[in-house]
């Protein structure tokens, strides 16, 4: 049974729950508790034994808590900014800048909707090299003033539309790339939903890097990984390819890709937005308060260091 299909079942439970509790003809305290117990049970057993498949499915999920619902939760007084500059705005990038802990400091964020006509305006989350673009221009703005910068990655990949490449997508994530491994400011990144090749790369390269609990981070969707290795068209082998491309937060952690995990509540994130905004707000006040004291040359060093050594096995 697909994680789907299980938190189908605890719905029906939980929606029969209710009928017991609100209706006075079906008022049974006995009936009740065997329900509650049956339904605590039955998510405990559910979420504890995640497959690869599963987490991605979580982190797929539209009522997780996007980019502007961290900003609202996180930062103080912020201000948008818009446009790249040189083309348009690009709404699957939020950026601007704000107060954390009375510090200002720049953010920049995959944006998602959450029905079909809000992901129609922000291409599901997958930015054009416009939204790219604009988070260049306030990366760069943050280092002129000295801005600690956090980055959000949600996103399934950089748009892949004809007008993207056109406009040059890979010119703008390897500048990007560029930009954020040599920017003279703490860069802390938090990966909270699908973390899409080039497309979540070009805003993840940062000092620290954490990733919420059923978040993925990899090269390429498992559809596509499944296609493309094992020419299968039916999507019969994502599960398989899931597993094989290590891409949830344990598997990054273990390979030194990832620094920290962040706990989410049973059930993903959406479940208790709350506590992991609580959990966030602490790595960050850890983070800058260790970041912002080391020199310009030794976090750039650091940086460089930190990359380098990412799939060196030796010895």
């Amino acid at each position: 049974m697909s994680l789907k299909e299980k938190e189908k079942k605890i719905k029906e439970l939980e929606e029969k729950l209710q009928r017991i509790k609100n209706d006075p003809d079906l008022i049974d305290a006995v009936e009740g508790k065997r329900i509650e117990d049956t339904i605590a049970r039955y998510k405990e057993h559910t979420y504890s034994s995640l497959s690869a498949y599963d987490r991605v499915y979580l982190a797929r999920k539209s009522e997780r808590p996007h980019i502007k619902e961290y900003i609202a939760n996180l930062f103080d007084d912020f201000i948008e900014m818009h446009g790249d500059r040189f083309f348009k705005d690009d709404q699957a990038i939020v950026g601007g800048i704000g107060y954390f802990n009375h510090l200002p400091v720049t953010v920049i964020g995959h944006q998602k909707g959450r029905n079909l006509d809000d992901n129609m305006k922000c291409q599901f989350g997958m930015a054009s090299p416009d939204g790219y673009r604009k988070a260049m221009r306030l990366i760069k703005q943050a280092e002129k003033f000295n801005r600690p910068i956090i980055t959000f990655v949600d996103t399934p990949g950089a748009y892949p539309g004809i007008e993207a490449e056109e406009n040059g997508i890979g010119e703008a994530i390897g500048q990007s790339l560029m930009l954020l491994s040599d920017v003279a400011v703490p860069v802390i990144v938090f990966v909270v939903g699908e973390g899409g090749s080039g497309g979540a790369l070009a805003i993840s390269i940062g000092d620290h890097i954490a990733m919420l609990e059923n978040a993925v981070y990899s090269v390429l969707s498992p559809e596509g990984f499944a296609s493309i290795l094992w020419k299968d068209t039916k999507g019969e082998r994502v599960g398989e390819a899931c597993e094989v491309m290590k891409m949830t937060a344990k598997d990054l952690y273990e390979a030194h890709i990832i620094d920290e995990i962040i706990p989410e509540a049973l059930g993903g994130v959406h479940k208790d937005p709350a506590l992991t905004y609580r959990k966030i707000r602490q790595v960050i006040t850890e983070q800058l308060d260790a970041l912002v004291r080391v020199s310009k040359k030794d976090l750039l060093n650091r940086r460089y260091a930190k990359f380098r050594k990412i799939g060196d096995y030796r010895g």
